[in-house]
């Protein structure tokens, strides 16, 4: 176990960039191999996942370019593991919950330390969507949702390893169990094995670095790279000066997110104080959803090529009241809040709050727009982009998924040979992006024909509250979405709202788009 290689002649700057390069990587090799070794159209096809390195205090160092709702949480989420759980060499660990820095029960996360010998390098960690995990309908996102355990199956951390040996048979007892088991184990059972084989790569990645480099020059690395990203943060706030800024954000039902940014010395307090209490459905986040948006909005005051890395949050002080952010997830899951609607629209309303409370650039469509249909056989998902915000100097981009999501949609080809759907349209919504000096980006039509009964779920955001412009520019334009029956009965429905479907029902989902920048000149 070799220490710090002296006898190198090049800077410390340039051997910093080296392993930085080095450990990105890791996490770049750890997503591929996910990719290629699932079954999902989730995650094969979609990229509904995320894989990280983490130190041996279990703070996020580098991470593939993944879902940045996922890649802040996974610090919070391996420290919270591992106090609970024994993390030994030959081991791995499977957590869904949101007590434990989950997000919500579809995302599921597989940890695994990196030992070389007796020491502890650090670990690699992946957390990919499951597009059916149980719960009381198709998908694991009910929008009725009003407690944790109507989402799904709740996996507490559990040994998915232990000490090299595979536990399969517990793991499926808990999907196949309850009351609302998962429709899909074997798929769900696949996707676990795949995202075994990325931990494992990951290790083996992680300890052949270290044995050409040595125990102490990783550790070493590992922390230059968090120390620099905080000196960053310090210094972008330095050039911020002394002020303090505000915003206030509703959901489309009324439920205020509230954000008070004060910047001072070089430190922020970020405050969420005036956000509303826990609430009655399905959009209450967690603390590991606010730091992923808190981490990914003060990452774009850094100019400059930098992985999302936990030292950013070093000069942050976040102060996250009891309520819809910070609800508590002890004892029984049929008691516990309902969360799913929390990581993929929350999250993203957080984002929009934030920006406009930093005046960054103007809001873009605010949501992931979810739509989810099964029956008792399969569930599918997907997430459906629309127009990003303008800022100084630039228009927003048309037909985009923004923030904190970064997946794709499914290929036409594999949604329709895979499920009983027809894709009938896929095309711009002209006209939806805001106006303004700079225009903001447009939404988009999205239209599918159903070919046997199916149930159908929807959870959108900026159905009501429209996406704000900047600086003078207009908004752009709410969402919608719409049932057209076999017989040509129309239904509209809610942001978040629930619907069974019959063969020749379409359903027609028109997306946000962004807020505008500037007033429009002439």
């Amino acid at each position: 176990m070799r220490g710090p290689d002296r006898s190198s002649t090049r800077p410390e700057a340039v051997e910093l960039e080296l392993f930085t390069h080095r450990f990105a990587a890791i996490a770049g090799e750890m997503g591929e191999m996910l990719r290629r070794t699932a079954l999902s159209t989730n995650v094969r096809d979609r990229l509904d996942f995320s894989c990280a390195v983490l130190d041996d205090g279990g703070q996020l160092v580098v991470n593939a370019p993944h879902i940045p709702v996922h890649l802040g949480a996974l610090g919070m989420c391996v420290r919270a593991v591992r106090d609970v759980i024994e993390l030994a060499p030959g081991d791995s660990v499977v957590t869904n919950h949101p007590g434990f820095g989950g997000s919500h029960l579809p995302d599921v996360t597989v940890i695994t330390p990196a030992y070389l010998e007796d020491a502890l390098l650090g670990y690699v960690a992946s957390r990919a969507h499951h597009a059916e995990i149980g719960g009381s309908r198709p998908g694991s996102m009910p929008p009725d949702a009003r407690h944790l355990a109507e989402e799904g199956v709740v996996i507490a951390p559990t040994h998915l390893v232990r000490r090299g040996e595979p536990r399969w048979d517990p793991i499926r007892r808990l999907l196949e169990g309850g009351p609302l088991p998962s429709r899909a184990v074997e798929e769900n059972l696949a996707d676990l094995d795949a995202a075994l084989a990325a931990g494992q790569r990951g290790v083996r990645s992680l300890v052949a670095l270290t044995r050409r480099s040595g125990v102490e020059t990783v550790r070493h690395y590992m922390r230059a790279l968090r120390s620099q990203a905080a000196e960053r943060m310090t210094a972008a706030f330095e050039r911020l000066g002394t002020k303090s800024c505000s915003a206030l954000q509703r959901l489309d039902d009324g439920t205020p997110i509230g954000v008070t940014i004060t910047v001072e010395a070089g430190r922020a307090r970020v405050d969420f104080g005036g956000t509303g209490g826990v609430h009655a459905g399905n959009l209450n986040a967690t603390p590991a959803i606010v730091a992923s948006a808190v981490l990914y909005v003060l990452r774009l005051l850094i100019d400059q090529p930098l992985p999302l890395n936990e030292g950013l949050l070093e000069p942050v002080e976040l102060e996250i009241p009891p309520g819809l952010l910070n609800p508590d997830f002890r004892g029984d899951p049929a008691r516990a809040p309902a969360v799913v609607g929390g990581n993929v629209e929350t999250s993203q309303r957080l984002v929009d709050t934030l920006l406009q409370a930093l005046g960054l650039v103007a809001c873009s469509q605010g949501t992931m727009n979810n739509v989810l249909f099964g029956n008792q056989r399969f569930g599918y998902y997907e997430t459906v982009c629309g127009g990003a915000g303008a800022g100084e100097g630039f228009d927003g981009a048309s037909a985009i998924h923004t923030h904190m999501t970064n997946t794709r949609i499914t290929d036409p080809e594999v949604l329709e040979v895979r499920y009983p759907v027809r894709l009938e349209r896929f095309q711009v919504r002209r006209g939806s992006g805001g106006a303004g000096r700079f225009h903001g980006g447009e939404g988009v039509v999205r239209e599918l024909v159903f070919r046997e009964p199916v149930a159908l779920s929807v959870l959108s955001q900026h159905r009501v509250e429209a996406p704000y412009g900047m600086a003078g520019g207009e908004p752009g334009a709410c969402g919608r979405q719409r049932l057209v029956r076999a017989d040509g009965e129309v239904v509209e429905l809610d942001g978040c709202d629930q619907a069974e479907v019959e063969p020749g029902d379409r359903l027609i989902l028109e997306t946000p788009g962004g807020g505008g920048w500037g007033k429009k000149i002439g």
